[in-house]
Formats: structure tokens, sequence, C-alpha cells
């Protein structure tokens, strides 16, 4: 299927019924009075996160979503049928922005998470509620109400917890494949992903982490080079960025460390938010060299890069269990720093009374009666059993 990030689309929700103006018209019963009904309410144009989609296609050709009209009220105190609802499902991640005024509105970010696009207009009033003790006669209605129109905007940003950065060819789709699941397609040329690829990375059997392949960068992905920076949104939602770097490019020529540069300034150009993101430094073929850690010392020292650092052969396998490991350890301090948890007062130091050496207070018989002696086994009052189960 093919993969689709952006579209626009126009929903429009129905108009409410019109009230009407009626009279109860019935033999031997003059003077029925009014029974006019009001009109029945317009259908309304919903969203819901489905994680079973993963793409916008859907709307990318159909572009126009109208609800139902709502009935128009008759007499004999009938009201008008309400117009139907319509419900568009959209992958997990879907933002939906007004397309006129660039302004965030939604952003379905968990599953069956419900929003309306456009809200159906209200049904008009029939003669039936303007009846009074003066006005016993009344020929007033309403018109419904038309409902919401809006021309949206849909940017969908994949949900991750990990995203992968680097040239094109630097090992991406092969470490994802290798740690993963995920069957990305593979070859000896660039740009060989042109989409966004997720694996599910399982550490164990109740741990795991998701992870991002995006379509490489090249120097001048701002300029639109290549395919541009179209696809970097997707890392938006990640919280770690593993930053891949072909130690022993195919081509003589190439400088790994300008590389490195390049997709650096790239990031920082696109969204300095993005560029703050925790990134570490994933050095990959490192099979094909004879000294690993020196290349590793001198990477570092001529890239000026102090932070996590890692070694790994995608292809072979070398050094992707360590660093999938390193990563679900991140992981998990990050989510338990975030969740906070605060001291359970249950569980705070006893009472001065509990925990002074010495004979305990006296407790009352078992029999209501004046007290009986405390004993280490005694329990305290509140424990004490109050029916005929006593000591």
């Amino acid at each position: 299927m093919k993969f689709v990030d952006e579209a626009t689309i126009e929903v429009i929700a129905g108009k409410g019924g019109n009230g009407v103006a009626s009279f109860r018209r019935e033999k031997f019963i003059p003077f029925g009075g009014p029974d006019g009904g009001d009109g029945g309410r317009g259908g309304s144009v919903f969203a819901v996160a489905d994680r079973n989609i993963n793409t916008l296609i859907d709307y990318r050709y159909a572009r126009l979503h109208r609800a139902q009209n709502g009935e128009q009220g008759s007499g004999s105190d009938r009201y008008g049928a309400g117009g139907s609802d319509i419900t568009l499902r959209m992958p997990v991640g879907t933002m939906v922005y007004d397309a006129d005024t660039n302004e965030l509105l939604f952003d379905l970010a968990t599953h069956g998470q419900k929003v309306v696009l456009a809200a159906g207009g209200n049904g008009g009033l029939g003669n039936l509620h303007f009846k009074s003790s003066t006005n016993r006669a009344p020929r007033q209605f309403t018109q419904g109400r038309p409902g919401e129109q809006r021309k949206l905007r849909l940017e969908l940003k994949v949900l991750a917890d990990v995203g992968l950065l680097g040239m094109p060819n630097a090992g991406k789709s092969t470490l994802i494949r290798k740690l993963s699941n995920a069957r990305p397609k593979v070859a000896d040329y660039p740009f060989t992903t042109l989409h966004p690829n997720l694996g599910v990375v399982r550490t164990d059997d109740e741990r795991g982490f998701v992870i991002a392949d995006i379509p490489g960068l090249i120097e001048g992905a701002s300029e639109g080079a290549g395919l541009g920076h179209q696809f970097l949104r997707h890392l938006s939602r990640t919280r770690l960025l593993l930053h891949l770097v072909d130690v022993a490019p195919m081509d003589p020529t190439v400088d790994p460390i300008h590389e490195a540069r390049a997709i650096v300034e790239e990031l920082r150009r696109y969204d300095p938010a993005l560029y703050e993101k925790p990134r570490w430094l994933v050095l990959n073929k490192i099979d094909m060299v004879d000294d690993p850690q020196g290349l590793k010392e001198a990477f570092c020292l001529e890239f000026g890069w102090d932070g996590p650092v890692f070694c790994i052969s995608a292809l072979a396998g070398e050094g992707t269990r360590e660093l999938a490991w390193a990563v679900q350890n991140w992981l998990d301090e990050q989510r338990q720093a975030e969740q906070g948890f605060d001291d359970d007062p249950r569980f705070d130091a006893a009472p001065a009374a509990e925990s002074a050496p010495g004979r305990r207070p006296a407790r009352r018989a078992p029999d209501g009666g004046g007290t009986a002696p405390s004993s280490p086994d005694a329990a305290p009052d509140g424990d004490a059993d109050d029916g005929d189960g006593g000591d």
C-alpha cells in the first residue's frame, strides 16, 4: 500500500431541520391549538484514531465528507428525524489542522480517541413552543441552524520511541531488520527507503520499544535536495535519536565525519527542538575496519562528540543486542522519571506510641467490662474483635 502522510479534506456537517407551524384539526375539537414539531438535528462529522490504519491514502482521493441533514418537523407534534453522523477512521498519530489558519485542532495520539470535526446544526422549533396564555394560536417557528463547515489539513506523524537518522545507505533499514520483524527494502543504492518504516523491538517478554526508520538525508536537504525534509516530522514524537554513520563507505572519497556533520546541520535547520533531542552516535559497518576501538576514539575526537557512542555491524548483528538493551534501559529510566511516584502515606514511619519500647496501652476485655492487661501479642483497640470470637 502506498504511504501517504498528508491530505487535505473538507467536512460539512448536516443542517438542522426547520420547525413547522401547524394546528390540530379534528372533528368536534374546535381550537385544537398548535401542534407543530421541531426539526431534526443535523448529522455531525467525527474522527476516530484506529491503530489498524497506517496511512492517509483514503483521504487523498475522497476529499469531501458531508453528513446528512435533519428532517423538517411536521404536525401532530411529530419531530423530524436527526441526520446520520459519519465517522472518519484515521491512523494513530494524525494531527488535524485548520487549513485556513494553520491552527492545530486535534492530535489523535491514542487508539480509540474520538473528536468532532464538524458539529451538526440544531433543529428549528415548531410553533408548539410559542403557545402561551396570551398567544394561543402562535404562527411562529424557527429555521434549523446550518452545520459547521471546515477545510482541514491532515498530517501523520508516526508514534515511535526511537528514530533512526543518517545518510542514505548508512544501514538504517538493515538495523531495523536485525532488531525487529520489520522488513523494509534493502539494496546497494541510495534512497532505497522511500517512506517511514516502524518496527517493534522486543528485549524480553514484557519489555520493548518502537523504532522508526525514515528515508536518508543528504547535504542540502533544506533546499530540497534528495527527498528533502518532508519525512523529518516523523521523528518529532520520538524520545531518542540514533545517528547512524557509515564508517566504511563504498566510495573512498566520502568522508564519514563530513557526512555526520552535514546530518546534524540539516537537523538544526529543520527544527531546533528536534536538534535538541537526546541523540546517540552509532558507528555502523565496524566489521569492515581493522581497529574498531581506535577508529571510534579518533572519530569522536575529530567529530567533537562526548555523548554515548556504540560500534555495531547491522549486517552481522555485532553489537546490536547491546545497543537495544542500552536503549531499553534508557527509555525505562525516562518513563520512571516522568511518572514521578510520590511517597505513599500508608507506608510512613510507625507512630511513636507503637515504636516506643515497653508495654502497650491496656485494652478492653472481650465482655466489655473493665480492662484487660496488655501483652506482647495483644492487638490495638482498632484490631480487637468485638464479636463472640474473642481470645
